[in-house]
């Protein structure tokens, strides 16, 4: 089987265990694409002046852990000298692999440039040129990356309510770049920055190195993204689209609302073959505790044919993110109905056996047992699948790779 990546790329399998019997058949060798010869779809033309003297004279870097690292970038914490405000500074480097990557560099910031009004893309700045490297200054999210939410034990992670918020914010930054034709190709928990932890803050939207402009005279084909996040016709090397993002979307909410990322396997291979043959559960299991609106949320963004997945703007328009509050879990309603209707019937057996009980009306029988058996049945159930959950969430968190196409920039980070 062949990886579906840049010969010599390299990259770990994810930590972590498959879904049992989910990968059967073997993967057929996918198609390959030809020869690069330039890369389509990028901006070529930036506004924003490039200093050429020393970044330190301006900034200072904060001591401490790096913000991120990429192969060919790395981000760092800084404080502008004479304001005190911190940033965050993108150290990029110009040649990779031996080639000149500034062009696709320039891309990234005129991208950021396009988004600057967005409240929800990361703001750039300003930039520095070195004989070696760019050195993009961005807006410091303070929160980091929403990803340790995502896999944070039931009572640190995200709520539903706190997931419908931030899609939101999620939807509109993408509906504001598809508007101007940008396609992102790399949406995942780990480029979703909170400007807050704590108090929980908003999203920003980073890394635009695989970000690509999508003109309607032109047909795009690329191999990249995340493996995880990576959309059927990425894997097929059929055209991209805007809907290619939204394929994203839907492993994202998928990950948020549960902390389980629905298509990953034992390396790669197994997560290509259970995205390019749709293996992905909406069982109790997963959903023991989102309602049903937001598992028809993501129902309709994990679609095979891309023309059939919903766009950024019918997302906004979806009752999951219109409604006020959050429905009760489809999974429990259902069965405390089930398990009062049967405590009826029984009851009802008994009633008719027995001549000195007093019978009562049958709408107070049924209004009773409903909340007896809602706050007993519920109460194990919710103990039950938590422990299941985690259990579940053990075998299949994750940990992400680096991009499929590592020699262009972005890195995942900023």
């Amino acid at each position: 089987m062949i990886p579906l990546e840049k010969p010599g790329s390299g990259g770990s399998s994810p930590a972590a265990a498959s879904a049992s019997g989910r990968a059967g058949r073997g993967l057929s060798t996918p198609r390959r694409p030809p020869p690069p010869t330039q890369a389509r779809g990028l901006l070529t033309e930036i506004r924003t002046a490039v200093r050429t003297e020393p970044f330190q004279d301006a900034y200072t870097l904060t001591p401490g852990r790096e913000l991120g690292r990429g192969k060919f970038a790395v981000v760092r914490k800084c404080i502008k000298k004479d304001s005190g405000k911190e940033f965050a500074a993108k150290f990029m480097r110009k040649r990779r692999k031996g080639q000149d990557c500034r062009m696709e560099i320039v891309h990234e910031i005129a991208v950021l440039e396009l988004a600057q009004d967005n409240p929800w893309v990361i703001n750039l700045h300003e930039v520095y040129e070195t004989p070696s490297e760019m050195i993009l200054v961005l807006e410091y999210a303070a929160g980091g990356e929403i990803f340790d939410q995502c896999v944070a034990d039931r009572d640190e992670a995200f709520t539903e309510k706190d997931v419908q918020r931030l899609m939101r914010q999620i939807l509109e930054g993408v509906c504001f770049l598809h508007a101007h034709d940008v396609v992102h190709l790399d949406l995942k928990p780990q480029n979703i920055l909170l400007t807050s932890e704590s108090p929980l803050g908003d999203i920003k939207i980073v890394d635009f190195g695989l970000s690509r402009i999508m003109k309607k005279s032109e047909e795009l084909r690329e191999i990249m993204g995340t493996p995880e996040y990576v959309a059927p016709e990425v894997l097929s090397y059929d055209p991209i689209s805007m809907a290619t993002d939204m394929w994203s979307i839907g492993v994202l909410a998928y990950v948020m609302l549960t902390g389980i990322s629905p298509f990953l396997g034992d390396d790669k291979q197994e997560t290509f073959l259970n995205i390019s043959q749709m293996n992905l559960s909406y069982s109790e299991e997963e959903f023991d505790v989102v309602s049903e609106s937001a598992v028809d949320f993501i129902k309709t963004l994990l679609v095979k044919k891309p023309e059939d997945r919903a766009t950024a703007e019918e997302c906004l328009k979806h009752p999951w993110l219109t409604q006020s509050g959050v429905q009760e879990p489809a999974f429990k309603v259902k069965g405390a109905l089930e398990a009062a209707h049967a405590l009826q019937e029984a009851d009802s057996v008994s009633e008719s056996n027995s001549d000195t009980q007093k019978p009562e009306t049958e709408e107070s029988i049924v209004t009773e047992e409903l909340i007896v058996v809602t706050s007993y049945t519920l109460g194990q159930c919710r103990q039950s699948e938590k422990e299941k959950m985690e259990q579940k969430a053990i075998s299949k968190r994750f940990k992400f790779e680096e991009p499929l196409l590592q020699d262009i920039p972005g890195d995942f980070i900023y």
